[in-house]
């Protein structure tokens, strides 16, 4: 899978990119991140409630995300995130900002957060950082306002 002009599949081109966290382990990465702007700790059922899924998923998930050395799970089921975590988990937040923003701008509405979610996780730095300056322009030039 080396030719940039050749077709796969969504799971083909997922698994050409070889990157170490999936769509729902950067979900979860993402929430922990931004609930930790609005509180001094998570916790495991805090972060089931705001993703909408068991509290066994989230434990799993939890471990994995350890594992991997984004957060340390702790007694009482409290998260906290490393400093690895940390700098990925403002990335996600970041990115999902970046998109999200650039939806309303685009439908002039707030029900895109559906539409974000999806594609989020299928984007390059490099796109976001593009779509980040063009909203930024479009605002700017009073093309389009939030």
């Amino acid at each position: 899978m080396n030719n940039a002009d050749e077709f796969y599949t969504i799971k083909g081109y997922q698994l050409n990119q070889h990157i170490g966290l999936t769509s729902a382990m950067e979900d979860y990465l993402e929430m922990i991140y931004r609930m930790l702007q609005h509180s001094q700790q998570v916790r495991v059922n805090e972060l089931s409630k705001s993703l909408h899924v068991k509290p066994s998923s989230t434990s799993k998930m939890v471990q994995q995300l350890s594992d991997l050395g984004y957060i340390q799970g702790k007694k009482y089921g409290v998260i906290a995130i490393t400093d690895k975590g940390e700098d990925l988990g403002r990335y996600l937040l970041h990115r999902h900002n970046i998109i999200h923003d650039f939806l309303r701008l685009l439908n002039h509405s707030d029900t895109e957060l559906e539409e974000a979610e999806k594609i989020e996780h299928f984007l390059s730095k490099r796109t976001v950082e593009n779509l980040n300056n063009l909203t930024n322009t479009l605002i700017a030039n009073k093309i389009f306002n939030l």
